[in-house]
């Protein structure tokens, strides 16, 4: 197929042309909608409401992405994506993981004919979902996740849906790694603040200097095996003593 997707079964299908002018308009709407969302999970559900709005044939969307090496669903259009995802997970196949961990596009056109994910794909048809589209979301520093559109009858999306979506999807990935990247210098920036707090608490507490009390923070850190983050928090908002936590109690 001339657009590089991934696709099961092939069928011929009709497309329905758009103007350039038109693409360029809703891109651009895209474009300044995802970056006027303030945090990284307004700006998932945005990804998910927007392309939802504007692919034909895709009743429900969704985002798979993951944490520590194990993929999760933080933002979808209804219990059904969830519901169809976990089965993907649990199973370790599916375009989700598929899109996920190397093809740019996975297209597939009848899930009840697709060998490509044998135990998946007649679990997702019991689940109501016959036709299936992910485009992974990748930006120079890697892939952040993968888009993914789910359809209750067969060939639901045309070779223009998919076109769009990759497109859509070059858009979502760029937004979604501004967010988390703004995501983690806020939990970053917060966490030095708390820290800072305690490391005041302490000094003032044993009269000692700034590079004394964070040790003290390391230590308790270490003894009870906690977060720093965590410790620090326990202490500017708690008043909890130190030795407790270099006790381990």
């Amino acid at each position: 197929m001339a657009i590089g997707d991934s696709r099961g079964p092939s069928t011929a299908r009709g497309t329905r042309r758009v103007s350039g002018a038109a693409l360029a308009e809703v891109l651009t709407a895209t474009a300044r909608l995802l970056q006027a969302e303030p945090d990284l999970d307004t700006t998932m559900q945005a990804v998910v409401t927007v392309t939802l709005s504007n692919i034909v044939g895709a009743e429900h969307a969704g985002i798979t992405a993951t944490w520590k090496g194990r993929p999760f669903t933080p933002a979808a259009s209804h219990h059904i994506v969830e519901a169809v995802d976990k089965v993907q997970y649990a199973l370790g196949e599916g375009p989700c993981l598929s899109a996920l961990h190397g093809k740019t596009t996975m297209l597939a056109d009848d899930l009840d004919e697709d060998d490509r994910w044998p135990h998946f794909a007649p679990r997702a048809v019991e689940l109501g979902v016959r036709s299936m589209v992910s485009f992974q979301l990748f930006v120079h520093q890697g892939t952040v996740g993968a888009l993914n559109l789910y359809a209750s009858e067969r060939n639901a999306f045309s070779d223009e849906s998919v076109a769009f979506g990759r497109l859509l999807a070059a858009h979502a990935a760029i937004a979604l790694a501004s967010a988390r990247d703004a995501h983690d210098l806020e939990v970053a920036l917060g966490s030095r603040d708390v820290i800072g707090q305690a490391k005041g608490i302490l000094m003032e507490r044993h009269k000692i200097d700034a590079d004394a009390a964070f040790g003290l923070l390391v230590k308790a850190s270490q003894d009870s095996n906690r977060k720093l983050r965590e410790v620090a928090e326990l202490v500017s908002t708690t008043g909890e003593h130190i030795d407790k936590f270099q006790r381990g109690r």
